[in-house]
């Protein structure tokens, strides 16, 4: 959500930013939220001068008494009485005002960085840079839920039966393999000086609102019912939620914190054959990395949050490459985001594994996490995240790329510990 104040004093550069965002349905927004905050600082200016004066008038009711002037004492305190009416009515009519307003900030696009290529979906996105040379071997790789069963590591059926499309069994190795994964995400980041922490998994309402954008709202997340709970679609959530209403000291940031939990999301729409198996699913596993900091540290961060992706992937043989998001495919919250793809062989193309996104103030403004600096100014932090790995998304990257012609699959020496000293699943 942008500042009310930048939308009053640059309603065009907000309306330039709907247009660059290919959301021109919203550009009414920006007069409509202008017209009902003038309306609004009306009603409050009426309504302080309403409270001043009425302090004014009671010490005037007492010295009226005092003097022995009954009705004229009866008259101010008719004053008073219609004044309170007309002081409610004016408190009910900001709250109305103030809820519209803020309805309509929560719908406009936070305003994205002058280096976003501009375009209207996800085929403008630019590739930034390649990491580890891509490969196609010499003989054919199988579909990956093809190399998992050989493996007896999933059971798509049997999940079916139980939860229906979209869940899974892993199982044996491939089930180890996932874990381990996880398990070595989780130093990678320790060993980079981020903060390891477990958060809840379910988060409220007030939460969901101040994470994202109510678009994202409704095509992810699954609503526990009777309950103001909603599962997270990412630790991202629940993380940055961490910070709901707080004033933290400047001195002690940024937060940089590496999270682990399940995913939750409804995925909803048609996807390509591509997308079968545990390629896009309803639960899945995921090591997270979010921060909080002050905003002139932000843009250092979102590089270092990226980077941290790519080496992990290249430390388990796997070419990667940084895509720049264009303004159509950003959501609505975000500054600048991109893409981390990692190579597949079969397909012989790069597909995403994990994406890196710098939100400004947004989510700060929405969930009032603000911070005090050492003269006692108080201002938004920025927030920012990013995935380490998800599997088993990364299992397909993994699977295809450490594939070896007699169908056993190498392990790279930093996963080796986690697997009991397995070299090869064989």
């Amino acid at each position: 959500m942008i500042d009310i104040k930048f939308l009053r004093e640059n309603p065009d550069i907000v309306k330039q930013n709907i247009k660059n965002k290919f959301q021109e349905h919203k550009l009414g927004y920006v007069d409509e939220v202008m017209e009902l905050d003038a309306k609004m600082r009306t009603a409050k200016q009426e309504a302080d001068e309403l409270r001043a004066n009425r302090n004014k008038l009671s010490k005037q009711i007492g010295a009226l008494m005092g003097q022995g002037k009954k009705e004229e004492a009866e008259q101010v305190k008719a004053q008073v009485s219609a004044n309170a009416k007309r002081l409610s009515d004016l408190e009910q009519d900001e709250r109305e005002l103030q809820e519209k307003v803020t309805k309509l900030m929560m719908s406009i696009p936070n305003i994205i960085d002058p280096s976003v290529p501009i375009g209207k979906d996800d085929s403008c996105n630019v590739e930034i840079e390649r990491f580890g040379e891509p490969a196609v071997p010499d003989f054919e790789i199988p579909y990956h839920t093809e190399i998992m069963e050989k493996f007896n590591g999933i059971d798509l059926e049997s999940a079916g039966k139980v939860a229906g499309n979209g869940f899974y069994y892993l199982m044996g190795d491939i089930a180890r393999l996932h874990s381990a994964v996880i398990s070595y995400a989780r130093d990678f980041m320790i060993e980079r000086g981020f903060v390891y922490c477990v958060p809840p998994f379910m988060i409220r309402s007030s939460v969901v609102t101040g994470v994202m954008s109510f678009e994202e709202m409704d095509a992810m997340m699954y609503k526990i019912e009777g309950e103001d709970l909603y599962l997270i679609g990412t630790s991202e959530h629940s993380m940055i939620g961490k910070f709901i209403n707080t004033i933290n000291d400047e001195a002690k940031l940024p937060y940089a914190m590496t999270s682990y939990s399940p995913c939750f999301r409804k995925e909803k729409g048609a996807h390509g054959i591509e997308e079968r198996g545990v390629y896009r699913i309803h639960q899945f596993e995921k090591q997270e990395m979010i921060v909080v900091c002050k905003p002139e540290d932000s843009k250092m961060w979102y590089d270092k949050l990226w980077q941290n992706t790519v080496d992990l992937f290249r430390s388990l043989d796997i070419p990667v490459r940084t895509l720049e998001c264009c303004s159509g495919d950003l959501a609505d919250l975000k500054v600048k985001s991109c893409d981390v793809e990692a190579w597949s062989p079969r397909q012989k193309k790069y597909f995403e594994v994990g994406s890196c996104s710098n939100l400004g103030d947004a989510q700060a403004r929405r969930l009032k996490i603000r911070v005090k600096s050492a003269d006692g100014n108080k201002y938004f932090a920025h927030t920012l995240n990013n995935t380490v790995v998800a599997p088993p998304r990364m299992l397909i990257a993994f699977l295809e790329n450490n594939l070896n012609a007699d169908g056993s699959v190498s392990i790279p020496a930093v996963l080796q510990p986690y697997m009991g000293g397995k070299t090869k699943l064989v």
